[in-house]
């Protein structure tokens, strides 16, 4: 339920009981909210925006590949049905370096299967189906616009005092507080951080020829421009740019903007032009010391956030949610403590290998496409044509690039918990 009746969760100096607490309602907040929710589990999401401004359209303005894997997850809560009209296929991916002409391209038939590699779905679509779906739990609650203030873990239970005096306490406490986590900084749980001398520019723009599903990764001096297919005529852009050279283009006029656009588009596609707002952040790499303290597991960008590169973010974080469920739903069928040591511990372990090793790839690509030297140019660009021509290994690529790769959670697999 998004509004709590008077009294019980909304009542200042109370003390209510929940069996999960997540802080944050973003993407990854919300949809862990669902999940466990719809399960049976009593869940309360914190967040300071208003939830009427978390919905609008431009509150967001970014899109997000979806991979298979991460689409069953979806279909498996019932929300894909709503976003299925609204998703566009990826078919086919091509991976080019800069004017090299070899490149690598993957095609969803090779799989043997109609299945695409993956979908882009707007982020403000993907808001909006968790919020109505949300609202029809009666085992959700909606804390907003609040923070959550002091944390304080104990043998049984956390007691989370909220921003505006009312006390809730928990058997655990998710935080999905985003990669600056103040709920990871107050754990005393430190992160392995660097940030990289680049910015993403993120805007839509449109095309006259259609793209017929094919999502394009170019890589350029100052790093990867992506291609994203959206309905219709449409795309999204991930451009990464030099930081030193991004506010500059993000200040340009329309035309001038435009005009940058094409430079780096091309006219594969013909006339191009924006589509949208432009939005620009700082991008850099961060993994959580630990993914655990006591009686608090973290999720989605506070336990890792990784370079666009490869459009995994929203993926990784996807995986966490699945696998953190999965366990917090089993030990509950059971009659244990959700927030037990060896619940979290679990978690850990079954997390960190994926998020370490995509954070080591994409680390890596970004370095070795980002090194204009001819020689490591020439080098990348082999590599890029030998795998073209390995149908196996870009078999098993392909498949980790869909998010079927590793030791997956139920719901990944397309299974209901």
């Amino acid at each position: 339920m998004l509004d709590s009746p008077p009294g019980g969760l909304h009542a200042a100096g109370v003390t209510e009981d929940v069996e999960l607490l997540i802080a944050g309602g973003g993407l990854t907040g919300l949809m862990l909210g669902v999940v466990c929710a719809g399960a049976g589990l009593e869940v309360a999401v914190v967040d300071r925006q208003e939830p009427a401004a978390m919905q609008e359209g431009q509150f967001d303005g970014r899109s997000s590949a979806i991979a298979y894997g991460s689409q069953n997850v979806l279909d498996a809560i019932g929300l894909w049905p709503e976003l299925a009209g609204h998703a566009e296929p990826i078919r086919e991916i091509r991976v080019a370096d800069d004017s090299s002409p070899l490149f690598l391209h993957y095609d969803h038939r090779e799989l043997g299967t109609l299945t695409p590699l993956g979908y882009i779905v707007e982020n403000h679509l993907l808001r909006r189906a968790l919020f109505h779906y949300a609202s029809s739990l009666s085992t959700l609650t909606l804390l907003a616009p609040l923070e959550v203030g002091s944390v304080l873990p104990s043998a049984h239970a956390t007691a989370v005092m909220l921003s505006d005096g009312r006390q809730v306490r928990a058997r655990l406490v998710a935080a999905a507080d985003g990669w600056r986590s103040p709920l990871r900084h107050a754990s005393g749980i430190g992160a392995v951080e660097w940030p990289y001398p680049q910015t993403g520019i993120v805007t839509t723009v449109r095309h006259e020829a259609p793209h017929r599903g094919i999502a394009i990764e170019h890589f350029l001096s100052a790093g990867p421009f992506a291609i994203l297919p959206m309905t219709g005529n449409r795309s999204s852009i991930v451009w990464t740019e030099r930081a030193e050279l991004a506010p500059r283009i993000m200040k340009l006029c329309e035309s001038a903007f435009a005009k940058e656009l094409t430079v780096r588009f091309g006219d594969f596609l013909g006339t191009v032009e924006p589509g949208g707002p432009r939005w620009s952040y700082p991008l850099g790499l961060m993994i959580a010391e630990a993914y655990v303290a006591p009686r608090l597991a973290l999720v989605g960008e506070a336990a890792h956030m990784i370079h666009p590169i490869a459009g995994q973010g929203l993926n990784l974080s996807i995986r966490d949610i699945a696998a953190l469920a999965e366990l917090l739903i089993d030990t509950r069928r059971l009659g244990l403590d959700i927030g037990s040591e060896s619940v979290l511990q679990r978690y850990e372990r079954w997390r960190r290998f994926d998020v370490v090793a995509l954070a080591a790839v994409t680390d890596g690509l970004n370095r070795l496409f980002s090194n204009s030297l001819p020689i490591v140019q020439l080098a990348r660009d082999f590599g890029l044509a030998a795998v073209h021509r390995l149908p196996p290994l870009k078999r098993l690529l392909m498949r980790d690039a869909m998010g079927l790769a590793g030791d997956l959670p139920r719901l990944v697999r397309g299974q209901p918990l």
